[in-house]
């Protein structure tokens, strides 16, 4: 059987490229089942979803209806045992005629219902109104039906029409308030003569508010109708109040005029499944859910099998394909990194997995190319230290103990002399020396850096008395993160060399310092000469021919570009004659910034 179905194969296939013969063999083997198989089991599988979503949609709408009628006899309970106690009916009955009487029913009202008004959740009010002309109301649970507003509308109407009801128990909604539900039970005699009227206020969230919100992952409906076909709670709560119309209560629709739409939530006609499910007290819980949606969800059923189906038949068609190009696109990758590595991407390595003669050829690329980085990275890293090395040496021009020995006498021959400014002077001096002198270190803290400004602008001020006012704007969040050291006083310092900022009347220099996310944001402002369109250009490109080095920006551009590269900003904005505005921009560091490689 083998042999012949061989030789057939091979006889069919004989005129044909490798690429049909592989497709041939393919949509034989593979494709022409796959699909047949696929069509079934799609079938199959939408058939039992849509079984399995019309049980589930079930079961919620019959959880539902178990719940709310639970709760529903919990709180009819709670109304009936107020309206029938005994000894209730027989005090709202009673003719009074001795205060003493009245504060004694008064006290045990209160005493016997005020904390049954609290048993149950969701209660707001819980109220005994009465029309006993010779019992008090005291506000509390006592009331008398007057010109108040209750229940959306006047108090005594109110009354009138429920006591005027037929059925003693009574739940309603708040007209224009759908977040309430209103619960009402007649007190009435042993000869059936009305006394008053137990009232309770409900919270319509935690009453019914969970059990109807967003029903079926927000895809249909859920009402509470009461005897009536009252809506009393609802997905949509602008439906509350309304009345429902349904195809299994005829009767219902022939009673009443179903042509007032206002009142009226038609869905005998709807296109949707609609599940009703009565409630031992005579109320039902009714679910709409759109049957376009069982439809749509089929649909994607099949779409999802057909394109995995699709996907994978694909998949197999590439792999075969694969086999056949491997050996080319292996060699194309090794020449496009080949490529990378004369542009100096020394990091571009190859992956393989083959232990074949490619693979051994794409290993020894991967050495050599992660060898030659390493020798660049070297060379960069050399050239990295002889920079660091030149800021180094400009520093140690001065020998920081001989300058703090010597500011440490003339502090002591001034406090012998008692001359507290120089003393002053001294100090500020000091402060400022011992970071501009300080060789080992490039990054401080910022709150270092405001106290060496300080210290500099103090000393100024012994220089200068009076002439600059100084105004601080510093975000406390930022003191603690990190910048390189001595990148304001250079700034500070242009203000009064070439901003001439003592000659300007009310002069004044504002810094400001501000954390803004992972930002943050140093800026200098004087309202000194100011620095011309030219000059400015000249500092932003690199090349002003000027006296210095460029109002000491070039030094603190490229000690900026040292750790943070590209991701820190330098800007100057000026007015000749009017204002100068110097702004810093760097990434926020809570840990010290290292020297970027490759500068």
């Amino acid at each position: 059987m083998r042999v012949p179905l061989s030789r057939w194969i091979i006889r069919f296939t004989r005129g044909m490229s490798l690429r049909g013969k592989i497709l041939s063999l393919y949509v034989l083997i593979l494709l022409l089942p796959t699909l047949l198989l696929g069509s079934g089991s799609a079938y199959l599988v939408a058939r039992g979803f849509h079984n399995s979503y019309l049980s589930a949609v079930d079961e919620t709408v019959l959880q539902t209806a178990q719940i709310t009628d639970f709760s529903k006899r919990n709180y009819d309970l709670l109304a009936v045992r107020t309206a029938t106690d005994g000894e209730l009916i027989s005090r709202l009955s009673r003719h009074y005629d001795d205060m003493t009487e009245v504060v004694d029913t008064v006290n045990y009202v209160d005493r016997t219902f005020l904390l049954t008004g609290k048993y149950l959740p969701g209660i707001l009010d819980f109220r005994i109104y009465h029309t006993n002309d010779t019992l008090v109301q005291d506000g509390q649970l006592l009331w008398r039906p007057e010109s108040r507003s209750i229940a959306g509308q006047k108090e005594s109407a109110w009354y009138r029409d429920t006591m005027a009801a037929a059925e003693p128990l009574k739940w309603s909604s708040v007209p224009g308030s759908p977040d309430r539900v209103v619960i009402t039970h007649k007190i009435v005699d042993r000869t059936g003569t009305p006394l008053g009227l137990v009232y309770i206020l409900l919270d319509y969230d935690a009453v019914f508010g969970e059990r109807v919100d967003r029903p079926f992952n927000d895809k249909g409906s859920l009402f509470i109708v009461d005897n009536n076909r009252s809506i009393l709670a609802a997905t949509d709560r602008e439906q509350i109040g309304k009345r429902l119309a349904l195809s299994e209560w005829q009767e219902q629709l022939q009673e009443d005029n179903i042509n007032d739409k206002a009142h009226w939530l038609d869905l005998t006609h709807s296109k949707e499944l609609l599940i009703v499910k009565p409630l031992s007290s005579g109320w039902s819980v009714v679910s709409s859910t759109a049957m376009k949606q069982l439809s749509t969800q089929d649909r994607m059923i099949l779409l999802l099998i057909a394109g995995i189906t699709i996907f994978f038949l694909l998949l197999s068609v590439s792999l075969m394909m694969t086999v056949v190009q491997n050996i080319v696109r292996r060699i194309r990758k090794l020449g496009n990194r080949m490529g990378d590595l004369s542009r100096g991407e020394f990091e571009a390595a190859i992956r393989y997995s083959e232990q074949d003669e490619l693979g051994d050829l794409e290993n020894r690329f991967n050495l050599m190319s992660e060898r030659l980085g390493k020798l660049v990275e070297d060379i960069t890293q050399a050239g990295l230290q002889e920079k660091e090395q030149a800021f180094r040496a400009l520093q140690a021009q001065i020998n920081p103990h001989f300058i703090y020995n010597s500011l440490g006498l003339l502090r002591w021959r001034a406090m012998d002399a008692r001359d507290q400014e120089q003393i002053q002077i001294i100090d500020a001096l000091t402060t400022f020396y011992r970071l501009t002198l300080n060789n080992q270190i490039s990054v401080i803290r910022i709150r270092e850096e405001v106290e060496h400004v300080k210290a500099y602008l103090e000393i100024c001020e012994f220089r200068y008395p009076g002439k600059v006012r100084l105004e601080w704007d510093i975000d406390e969040s930022a003191l603690d993160l990190y910048t390189i050291k001595t990148v304001l006083q250079p700034i500070v310092e242009n203000c009064y060399q070439h901003g001439a900022i003592v000659r300007k009347p009310d002069a004044f220099i504002r810094i400001s310092i501000h954390r803004r996310d992972d930002r943050v944001v140093m800026s200098v402002f004087d309202n000194g000469q100011g620095i011309s369109g030219d000059t400015i250009r000249q500092l932003a490109e690199g090349v002003y021919e000027g006296k210095g080095n460029g109002f000491g920006s070039t030094n603190i551009k490229e000690r900026l570009a040292l750790y943070f590269g590209g991701d820190a900003r330098y800007t100057i904005e000026s007015a000749l004659g009017a204002w100068t505005l110097v702004t810093i921009d760097f990434p926020a560091c809570r840990v010290q910034p290292v020297i970027k490689k490759g500068r």
